[in-house]
């Protein structure tokens, strides 16, 4: 494949619609990993392209403006505070993923009729409730930490939505997600760990096709 034709958001299978775009706001790191997966497979089964502050690579752009342009683009969003507690020695809790909700927040009320809709994903408990009371008067999904748990959490969200394909079960995305995340370990070590958005997003509309 010639670097010309190298797949790109935007343009055919990657078309953007906002009304089927998902913004998903979660952390990172090696340990969220397999959860992450999840989240991303299970809104591709729903029939929804996901975006991500990954998609765009570095560039010589502040990240936060690419974050907002792709907030402002998507029709929904999915946050996940279950991080936003202090860690390591110095006990520092993680503030991007509660910002960038307000992000979310401020798109919904941005014009006279609502255009934005958020799932809050939570720990179990209500220990959130410590750091972002604010989020009191909404109802948060909570989850178990599991790969399970989230994608029931996803699936269960998402296939309400007006936008979505008609309904996939949990039971299907997670006896599918093993064949997806194979694909994306195969994509991280021909990409040196840094695997284009894209590629990941394509190996994960692969693997979805194939359940329906």
């Amino acid at each position: 494949m010639s670097l010309r034709s190298r797949p790109r958001f935007g343009k055919g299978v990657l078309a953007l619609d906002p009304s089927k775009s998902v913004f998903i706001n979660c952390p990172f790191d090696s340990t969220y990993s397999p959860l992450f997966d999840a989240i991303v497979f299970a809104t591709v089964c729903c029939g929804f392209m996901p975006r991500s502050a990954l998609e765009t690579g570095t560039v010589s752009e502040p990240r936060m403006a690419r974050i907002t342009r792709a907030i402002f683009a998507s029709r929904y969003s999915i946050h996940d505070l279950s991080r936003c507690t202090g860690e390591g020695n110095e006990n520092f809790a993680r503030f991007n993923i509660p910002l960038e909700l307000g992000v979310a927040m401020a798109r919904r009320f941005s014009g006279p009729v609502p255009e934005h809709d958020w799932l809050v994903l939570v720990p179990k408990g209500h220990s959130y409730l410590r750091f972002v009371s604010d989020l009191a008067a909404y109802d948060p999904i909570t989850h178990n930490g599991t790969v399970e748990g989230i994608t029931v959490a996803v699936i269960a969200w998402l296939a309400t939505r007006e936008e979505a394909v008609p309904p996939i079960t949990p039971q299907q995305v997670l006896a599918a997600l093993p064949e997806f995340q194979s694909k994306k370990k195969e994509l991280t070590t021909a990409w040196h760990q840094e695997p284009p958005w894209a590629d990941i997003v394509l190996a994960a509309i692969s693997v979805a096709r194939a359940i329906a």
